[in-house]
């Protein structure tokens, strides 16, 4: 099998990927459009030797090294050409916050709040986050790479040209979120809540793993290999009121 469409979902099964500069295609199928990857370039930083964050703060060009932010407000801050490594997140409030051409290394925390927050031209690797609280946030051209998030709260948002790269995803909610050139490479989704999702050309071809908890009659717009669609039966079958009896 190499390109077929189930019913219901919607969503395109290749059995092959063609590399290019700018897409990937399945095999004798629609083309999907490739995530634009961020360019970062980060100028010479300087070392951030201030106190805690503070709401509306405008941060520009700095390193934070280790920086331990669990419990602070910095609602609605600005963070432009900066570098988060290290840094302790746990109840951090960040909610509408701009996060724009940064890196976020080696991050860590539980339930760090960045609802309705705009991450743009952003790369996140080596992450361990617990309950993240992304909800109504827009994520444009971001790279989350490596680490591992559990329970991270993507409803109602909008990501275009995302990639999740090597990371683990237990449990993502992205319940009303809107998908647009979306990648999981070689990614783990564990127990995702598709639920009232809106998909354009999102790839899960090269994810290490698929698990659908809800939501699976979302998959319209998305593409899968065929042996997720094997993997996705039980579910489909589930969802379609067919029965299975060996």
């Amino acid at each position: 099998m190499t390109c077929a469409e189930f019913p219901q979902a919607g969503a395109v099964v290749s059995g092959g990927v063609q590399h290019g500069s700018m897409a990937r295609r399945a095999v004798g199928g629609p083309g999907v459009k490739a995530a634009r990857r961020p360019e970062l370039r980060l100028p010479a930083l300087e070392r951030y030797e201030g106190g805690g964050l503070e709401p509306d703060g405008d941060y520009d060009g700095l390193e934070f090294l280790e920086a331990d932010f669990a419990g602070q407000d910095g609602a609605g801050a600005r963070f432009m050409d900066c570098a988060l490594t290290g840094c302790a997140l746990d109840e951090v409030r960040l909610t509408r916050a701009r996060l724009l051409d940064s890196v976020l290394a080696g991050v860590r925390g539980v339930g760090a709040d960045l609802a309705e927050a705009t991450l743009r031209d952003v790369e996140v690797t080596d992450a361990r986050l617990g309950g993240t609280q992304l909800h109504g946030a827009a994520l444009e051209r971001v790279v989350i790479r490596g680490g591992k998030i559990d329970f991270l709260n993507l409803r109602s948002a909008r990501l275009k040209d995302v990639v999740f790269e090597g990371c683990v995803l237990v449990e993502p909610d992205f319940g009303g979120a809107r998908l647009e050139r979306v990648e999981f490479v070689d990614c783990a989704l564990k127990g995702a809540d598709l639920t009232g999702v809106t998909i354009v050309d999102v790839d899960l071809r090269g994810a290490a793993s698929l698990e659908i908890a809800r939501g699976v009659d979302r998959l319209s717009g998305a593409v899968i290999s065929p042996s997720q669609l094997l993997d996705l039966a039980p579910v489909l079958a589930g969802e379609l009121g067919i029965r299975v009896e060996g």
